[in-house]
């Protein structure tokens, strides 16, 4: 096999020496444009993780990364003048030129042919005489623009500027360090690559090989706008230097920063839908990027080199090897982006949290990706972590999670909501006996809040035939049945009642018959903001006159004094998902030309028409929440700001927390799914708005909840399929965690289930069998 390189970085570099040293046979050439010597940035960090898959696919590189690797444990946060050291986390730093010289030694050594100072020929020409050719050639690879219509890149800029500059001193530690100018928050983001101050912390001095000057890489960012008002964009290289070596002279102890060719530039995530054509295949920062902020740009494109050296080792064709390769990369990379466009956006979004608590700030910092959680930081540094809950409130021995929450006159006693699910199984509108056991054996498992799902206000604005309802008497009195089961049975969990109307998404079967599908007969009309139909083959909704916007809150102010009277402890209303009152918030479903439709200030008129009334009727002690949808995931649609003045609204009309989810809106959304997904839409309202918010979508364990709480990104969660899968969610979330307190407590009669139980003989006690402890 001939095999066709472009590009010397660490990951064409190491691509090259693994494909050589696993079949001596093949005939390796890499051309790189730059002379051996050049390169941009200074240090490079990797993973134990990666580390480890290098120690395992060639020794030789890992032994000598071992002897210059400069290692270290701590974070550092300083913010207001203040450090906060969060230490356990382990961190391995090289300098980049050396990992490089590594890396040209080896190749060398295996008798692969190295061009420095030549461009790669063209891609036509390497295909044609070669067996693979593997484009590294990185974020502004000419293999992917030349070619976009085959690999269907998609580059997305970001809001700050950074640069890549060096001091000639070690950090004592990762360090994070915030400038509050004049002109707008900066921040520095710094970490060793040489030996260790002299004057660092001996308890968690890095190790590594000692150089007399010492080096760290030290990055400034700042959002755009910063960074013009500030005047980088009129000052010349050296300035720029020079000034951010003034905004953190403290950081830097008074030393100057240097420069590489550094410039000022906008971090471009790089997603690709394909890889491969033919015998092209992209690597590294060619196919993809992750933000600075988590460490991953050489960290990915090593271990894009492993992956596909060993595909091509175990399948027997190229075609097989490069599928095989894409197929098991994607995911991994589209996890590391995820994180690191969580990070880079808690970045671009630093000054909402200045005004936190510092030692909760700090945690909001150091778990912003979501891949540092608080089981895990309590594992690496429990010492810090215990003094994040104690500022935060916690009593000792309790988790964030466990702690109580006031809504208004009613005050949960855990930050667990069991979120609303549409069961589908009413008759007639009237709960029964399903929902009896539903909601009951949810209220059982120890959740703070149990919300019912959508009860929708009339017989038109059911979803299905199989929706529940609150426009009757003989609805009411059922639903009273479920509140009273909850109340004597479950003390201490609270019920509330989410009531919605469907507007253009009603009239459709059941779930599990065909999700959104019109029924096959009994059809009733719809009506909504716009006479515009969910999907193809969905009924036209008729545009609500003003006459009919009246008889729809008045139903809304019937079924919440029914609700008041069934015994709910809180309200809910839908504005979420598309449905009636959603389709009157977002542009994509309003065209309205009158005093309900156009600006966002229209748009809220008649769903705030509606709180009102409902509030009107509501008892004041009791809380109301409203669900929106955040986004809708759809161009031209609800923005993160409309989200916030839709916030700001309900609040100043009264609402006491806001539930926020997103989508479900146009059918044509394209929502980009992950754990927690929807949470930073929930914590950009809850800082920028000022309202408790309840955050929901794909939080699935109650570590997730403890740190999104504790970090101050949210103060209730909502869980549904967790609780569908485990009713007793809440009281094994305290079990795991050896809690036992009032933010828990067991109904009597399961008491004696209150302990995990053994699940087998792996949970049996062991002998001793070895003579040395």
């Amino acid at each position: 096999m001939r095999v066709a390189i472009i590009g010397g970085g660490p990951g064409g570099l190491y691509a090259a020496a693994l494909l050589k040293r696993l079949d001596p046979a093949r005939e390796v050439t890499l051309w790189e444009r730059n002379a051996p010597d050049e390169t941009f940035g200074f240090g490079v960090v990797l993973s134990d993780e990666t580390l480890g898959g290098i120690e395992h696919a060639d020794p030789v590189v890992y032994e000598a990364l071992e002897r210059c690797f400069v290692r270290w444990d701590d974070i550092d946060i300083v913010h207001r003048g203040t450090r906060y050291t969060s230490g356990g986390h382990g961190f391995a730093a090289v300098r980049r030129r050396t990992l490089l010289n590594i890396l040209h030694e080896r190749c060398h050594a295996l008798g692969v042919k190295i061009h420095f100072g030549t461009e790669a020929p063209p891609l036509e020409q390497l295909s044609a005489t070669h067996d693979l050719v593997v484009a590294a050639d990185g974020v502004h690879s000419a293999t992917r623009q030349g070619h976009a219509e085959v690999f269907r890149p998609r580059v997305t800029a970001h809001r700050c500027r950074y640069i890549w500059l060096a001091a000639d001193f070690a950090f004592d530690a990762f360090r994070f360090e915030i400038a509050e100018t004049e002109h707008g928050v900066m921040q520095l983001h710094g970490y060793p690559y040489a030996h260790p101050s002299p004057d660092h912390h001996p308890s968690t001095r890095p190790s590594g090989p000692q150089n007399q000057s010492g080096a760290s890489t030290v990055i400034i960012e700042m959002r755009e706008e910063v960074w013009r008002a500030a005047g980088f964009d009129e000052l010349a290289g050296q300035e720029s230097v020079e000034r951010c070596a003034k905004i953190f002279a403290d950081a830097l102890r008074g030393r100057p920063l240097h420069s590489n060719n550094s410039t000022w530039t906008t971090f471009r995530t790089v997603v690709t839908e394909r890889w491969s054509h033919g015998n092209v295949v992209l690597l590294g920062d060619a196919a993809h990027t992750a933000h600075f902020s988590i460490g991953s740009g050489t960290k990915l494109a090593v271990e894009d080199a492993l992956a596909l050296a060993a595909c091509l080792r175990e399948r027997p064709t190229l075609p097989e090897a490069l599928a095989a390769y894409e197929e098991e990369r994607k995911p991994v990379v589209a996890s590391t982006q995820r994180a690191a466009r969580a990070s880079l956006e808690w970045f671009e979004n630093l000054p909402l949290y200045l005004g936190q608590p510092p030692r909760q700030f700090a945690f909001n910092l150091l778990t912003r990706s979501r891949r540092v959680t608080h089981d895990n930081l309590r594992l690496r540094d429990s010492r810090f972590t215990e003094a994040v809950e104690r500022e935060f409130g916690c009593p000792p021995g309790t988790p964030p999670m466990f702690t109580p929450f006031r809504l208004r006159g009613l005050t949960l006693r855990n930050r667990v909501v069991v979120s609303p699910m549409d069961m589908y199984s009413a008759v007639d509108g009237v709960p029964g006996d399903f929902h009896l056991v539903h909601l009951g054996a949810r209220a059982l498992g120890g959740a703070g809040l149990v919300m019912t799902e959508m009860v929708c206000v009339s017989a038109e604005g059911r979803i299905t035939p199989g929706c529940a309802g609150l426009y009757t008497g003989r609805q009411a009195e059922a639903w009273r049945r479920v509140t009273e089961f909850v109340h004597t049975k479950a003390p201490g969990t609270a019920i509330g009642v989410q009531l919605g109307h469907s507007g253009r998404k009603g009239s459709t079967k059941l779930m599990w018959e065909g999700m959104d599908e019109p029924l096959a007969e009994g059809n009733w009309p719809l009506a909504a903001a716009s006479p515009l139909p969910y999907r193809p083959g969905s009924q036209t909704p008729r545009e609500l006159s003003r006459a009919q916007l009246t008889d729809i809150r008045e139903q809304f102010s019937a079924a919440a004094w029914r609700a008041a009277r069934a015994g709910f402890d809180l309200l809910e209303l839908h504005c979420a998902h598309g449905y009636l009152l959603s389709g009157f918030l977002s542009p994509l479903t309003n065209r309205r030309t009158d005093a309900y439709g156009g600006s966002l200030e229209k748009r809220l008129r008649f769903p705030l028409e509606v709180f009102d009334a409902v509030r009107t009727v509501w008892p004041a002690e009791r809380p109301m929440t409203v669900r929106i949808s955040a986004t809708d995931w759809a161009e031209g649609g609800t923005t993160a700001e409309d989200a916030v003045g839709i916030a700001r609204a309900f609040a100043a009309h009264g609402a006491d927390a806001i539930d926020v989810s997103t989508g479900q809106v146009v059918a044509e959304e394209q929502p980009e799914f992950g754990r927690s997904y929807q949470t930073p839409f929930a914590d950009r309202i809850r800082h920028e708005a000022g309202v408790p918010v309840i955050a929901v979508g794909a939080i699935s364990s109650w570590d997730d909840v403890n740190s999104l709480v504790l970090a101050g990104r949210t103060d209730l969660c909502a869980l549904a399929r967790p609780h569908l899968y485990d009713p007793h969610w809440t009281l094994h979330a305290a079990a795991e965690q050896g809690y036992e307190g009032p933010g828990a407590g067991w109904p009597a009669p399961y008491r004696a289930g209150s302990r995990r139980p053994q699940t087998g003989r792996t949970d049996a006690p062991k002998p001793r069998l070895t003579l040395d402890g």
